[in-house]
């Protein structure tokens, strides 16, 4: 009788523990449903609180996402027309070969030009506060103008790029459906740009079926470089919750891009950038290095500081950080175990990173465990795009 009845206790307790993980599966599951994060959920100690799965992008009210916005934002991501020469789509600097950013270690410029920086990809960009790596834009629409007029980027002009739209008989009609234009507002099309944006997300990685209660979706390398992920290594203390990042600025350490040596080129766009973001005679003169987000605020503690950017779909975009002077995932895990590395701007480096003392295995386990949070690559084939056709004859 007594076996028996320690027996059924056990049953008992065994099947409160199941029906407890079904409703912290589900309480998971409906908030991803409703484009909740749930950051403060966990299925067991295994999956740490301070990760997520992530959830629905944003549907701005300002902004809402329709099927035919963003096909028509699709179409302009991949026009050349909305550029200064009509030869720089979004595209040229974020291919979807290339995870939907560039695997050079600066983004191409506009022409005669080269860009600063590196090009960073579109994929899970909705979810992110905070755009560029020195966070000038707040929301997917400002970064797709900025991008577009920028003098190293697209380098265009809105009203020469809305007139040109106007010359498309297809733009026409579908900006009139979507939007309500007469003719098509390049506002307009900037939103048509975000919306399609939105749409280029991912959230079915390993990871993320993991942390939704798919034991088998990491293997046990991966469970193993969690382990370190959110212990040893730390890193969860920038790249947390769904997005894996905290959108903070940080100065690491990282050596300046080696272009700015021997690249002539490299060489005026870096001046050009000082110049135009404006900074004292003697910086014009002397930096040798991005000042980061001393461009934003011109405060000397955020000399070299960058936005943590999300490890997602990472498997697919390197080379790394604001230069790309880290070719490999497995060079950013080495970069860190050293405790990151020295600039120009060393004295604002974050007290947070320091020498992590992994071992060849942990460092190996850990890139595997960043690998689980892409999962196949996102391919869509470029649209058709309309031609260009003579304005018809005013209405009398």
């Amino acid at each position: 009788m007594a076996q028996n009845a320690e027996l059924g206790r056990a049953d008992a307790i065994q099947g409160f523990k199941q029906k407890k993980k079904q409703i912290v599966h589900w309480a998971l599951v409906t908030a991803l449903a409703t484009g909740g994060l749930a950051p403060t959920l966990a299925l067991s100690e295994e999956r740490p609180k301070m990760l997520a799965p992530l959830g629905d992008p944003p549907n701005p009210a300002d902004n809402p996402t329709t099927e035919a916005k963003v096909e028509l934002g699709k179409m302009l991501f991949f026009d050349p027309r909305l550029s200064g020469n009509a030869a720089m789509p979004c595209s040229a600097c974020h291919l979807p070969d290339q995870g939907w950013g560039l695997s050079s270690q600066i983004s191409f410029g506009y022409p005669g030009t080269t860009h600063w920086r590196n090009s960073q990809t579109v994929i899970n960009s909705a979810y992110y506060g905070k755009l560029f790596w020195a966070g000038a834009s707040k929301s997917l629409e400002g970064q797709a103008r900025s991008a577009a007029r920028g003098g190293v980027a697209g380098n265009g002009e809105d009203d020469v790029m809305e007139a040109r739209l106007a010359f498309i008989p297809e733009y026409r009609k579908r900006f009139r459906e979507v939007f309500g234009d007469n003719y098509p507002r390049v506002r307009n099309a900037y939103r048509a740009i975000a919306a399609f944006e939105r749409t280029l997300v991912q959230k079915d990685t390993p990871f993320d079926l993991y942390m939704l209660g798919d034991d088998g979706a990491l293997n046990e390398q991966q469970k193993r470089g969690l382990k370190l992920f959110v212990g040893k290594a730390n890193c969860a203390q920038c790249h947390d919750g769904a997005l894996l990042s905290n959108e903070k600025y940080y100065n690491l350490g990282v050596p300046p891009y080696s272009g700015w040596e021997d690249d002539p080129l490299a060489q005026i766009t870096f001046r050009f950038e000082l110049y135009a973001k404006g900074v004292t005679q003697e910086k014009y003169k002397k930096l040798k290095d991005d000042p980061g987000l001393y461009f934003r605020t011109k405060e000397e503690s955020d000399m070299g500081k960058f936005r943590v950017p999300s490890l997602r779909y990472t498997k697919y975009t390197g080379p790394y950080m604001h230069n790309g002077m880290l070719e490999t995932l497995e060079d950013v895990v080495a970069f860190y175990n050293k405790g990151g590395g020295t600039n120009e701007f060393t004295k604002n480096k974050t007290k947070l990173i320091k020498p992590l003392n992994l071992t060849k295995e942990e460092q190996a386990d850990l890139v595997a465990f960043v690998e689980s949070f892409s999962g196949d690559e996102i391919e869509i084939a470029e649209p058709e795009l309309p031609e260009t056709a003579p304005l018809p004859p005013p209405v009398n």
